[in-house]
């Protein structure tokens, strides 16, 4: 079978981001898993417009191109790794709009955060995110890393403490073995 293909998602698409060093991070303690292929998606690059689609994506009836190639790039992953930031208590309004575009190419795979904030490590943000992997019908594993603006970054980028890199690292074993299980159910259901 075919290796699991995992997208580490660019939660943020603010000038001055952290999400790519966040999402570089994760990718670093990835790629030591043989069974998988780890791959950034930003969603900076995808330029997606605030929702513009007539129907609701439950439907699968997208008209828009950017829409069409969002949708081809989110079916080709069996699991996500969100690097999301709290914003205001919440996830920032790119990736909500994100999710939002589509339904189906979403459905029956699996997803880990990796949040970053001020005084929570973003804890909130991905609390809200899970709500809304649940309504997408994506299976969010239990671990998670939340790292502190204020103790698990040095000049902007991420110096994770030790607890943070071994949660990061339980994690992906979950994410991966959740994936996998979900591949199957996919695979046995009609699309």
């Amino acid at each position: 079978m075919e290796p699991l293909r995992i997208a580490i998602v660019l939660g943020s698409t603010r000038p001055g981001r952290r999400a790519g060093t966040v999402a570089d991070w994760v990718l670093g303690r990835a790629r030591s898993r043989s069974t998988a292929q780890f791959e950034l998606v930003d969603l900076a690059h995808h330029r997606l417009p605030l929702l513009d689609e007539p129907d609701p994506a439950i439907h699968g009836h997208y008209l828009q191109p950017h829409t069409k190639a969002w949708a081809e790039t989110v079916e080709g992953f069996d699991g996500f790794v969100f690097a999301v930031p709290e914003y205001n208590r919440s996830v920032p309004a790119a990736l909500k709009n994100a999710l939002d575009y589509l339904y189906r190419e979403w459905n029956d795979k699996a997803a880990g955060i990796v949040s970053y904030g001020v005084d929570a490590g973003g804890a909130r943000a991905a609390e809200h995110l899970r709500c809304i992997l649940g309504e997408l019908r994506i299976a969010d594993v239990r671990s998670t890393a939340a790292l502190s603006l204020m103790d698990d970054f040095t000049d902007g980028e991420p110096t994770p403490r030790a607890f943070q890199v071994q949660k990061l690292d339980m994690l992906l074993d979950e994410l991966l073995s959740w994936s996998g299980a979900l591949r199957s159910v996919r695979m046995a259901t009609v699309r």
